[in-house]
């Protein structure tokens, strides 16, 4: 019997502790419960008085500006740029001095270039080829003889040809010439 009233205390504490564990669950539930309220509370307030101080701040920063002076400031931003635009398109567009006739630069232009070729076939020389041209349409007899054929390149690499016509009349003088000093030097 001992053991049974041992064990029926036993038990009996067991109920005793169960209970006492259920009612301190749910003590400790409504305790966090609590401490949640109590930090949703308190961020509540955190965030309406950092509201309250951005609300504060915004109305030192804008002070006594109002919509209608936004709209000044930026009407005058906006005329000060055109203007400034204006006067870039004046100061780019207006030309300085006269007007310079672009037909007359071309013209000057063609000068400078012959210039410049001319004065580089005189720099390049000339080098003999032949007396006659081959393939070429011969010359008439009474414009003259061809007496040399001269081959240009210049810097450039264009070749240029030129022949040295002699005039009927100067062959027949230079041969006259050549007869009397033949006859000189014979009669010596």
């Amino acid at each position: 019997m001992f053991h049974f009233t041992a064990a029926k205390n036993a038990l009996r504490r067991k109920k005793l502790h169960e209970k006492t564990l259920e009612q301190t669950s749910a003590q400790i539930s409504q305790i966090e419960q609590q401490i949640y309220s109590i930090e949703a509370a308190n961020i509540n307030q955190e965030t309406l008085n950092a509201m309250k101080n951005a609300g504060k701040a915004m109305k030192e920063i804008h002070g006594g500006m109002t919509i209608d002076q936004v709209d000044k400031t930026m009407d005058e931003l906006r005329e000060q740029q055109q203007l400034g635009e204006e006067i870039a398109n004046a100061i780019t567009s207006a030309p300085l001095g006269e007007q310079i006739d672009e037909g007359e630069l071309e013209d000057e232009l063609e000068g400078l270039e012959q210039e410049a070729m001319d004065e580089r076939m005189l720099k390049t020389g000339t080098v003999p080829v032949s007396s006659e041209l081959v393939g070429a349409p011969r010359v008439p007899t009474s414009a003259g003889k061809l007496s040399a054929l001269f081959v240009v390149c210049d810097e450039f690499g264009v070749l240029m040809v030129f022949c040295l016509v002699t005039s009927k009349k100067v062959q027949e003088d230079d041969e006259e010439e050549e007869l009397r000093k033949l006859q000189a030097e014979m009669a010596m």
